[in-house]
């Protein structure tokens, strides 16, 4: 039997953080929105997903408040993170910290570089060369020892060089 969507009784806030983004597309997406994704078609390439189940979660993501639609270039509507999205960014770097530890033997597939010094993110999100908690619009993201392959999709391409977190991916 399937779970319900909504716990409309349920006063737990991770239960009802969970409803928005505790399914797994979900929160695929919101880490390629850290990374500088903005296009449905470079989401679905990426993801590997179907149009409809895309649309359905941005859509959700929309309507929660975690990303905003913005046109972009060449008319294409972007979704960007807004500043509730933004506040996400811990749990998924936590996440991303400890897939690495657990599931990539040859370690971390990406790594986080502070731009103001080139210390790279520890753990616990702080610079290992200057201490401070980074923001993720003050990091590069580069490929690290755990980087194997490239998936031949645009995303894929452009994340194998250094890439300013946030900023939008562009064709090179």
């Amino acid at each position: 039997m399937a779970l319900p969507k909504y716990y409309a009784g349920q006063q737990c806030s991770l239960a009802r953080s969970l409803e928005i983004v505790g399914e797994r597309w979900t929160l695929l997406i919101l880490r390629d929105a850290f990374f500088g994704v903005r296009r449905f078609g470079d989401f679905q390439a990426h993801l590997g997903m179907s149009r409809a189940v895309l649309t359905e979660r941005l859509e959700g993501l929309l309507e929660a408040g975690l990303l905003t639609e913005t046109p972009g270039s060449h008319g294409y509507r972007e979704y960007v993170l807004t500043d509730k999205g933004l506040g996400l960014w811990p749990a998924v770097r936590d996440l991303l910290a400890w897939g690495d530890e657990h599931f990539s033997p040859r370690g971390p597939r990406r790594v986080f570089r502070h731009v103001r010094d080139s210390g790279l993110l520890a753990q616990d999100g702080s610079c290992s060369s200057c201490g401070r908690t980074v923001d993720p619009a003050e990091l590069d993201i580069l490929p690290g020892p755990g980087y194997d392959d490239h998936a031949g999709d645009f995303v894929s391409e452009a994340l194998a060089e250094p890439h300013r977190m946030l900023e939008p991916l562009r064709a090179r």
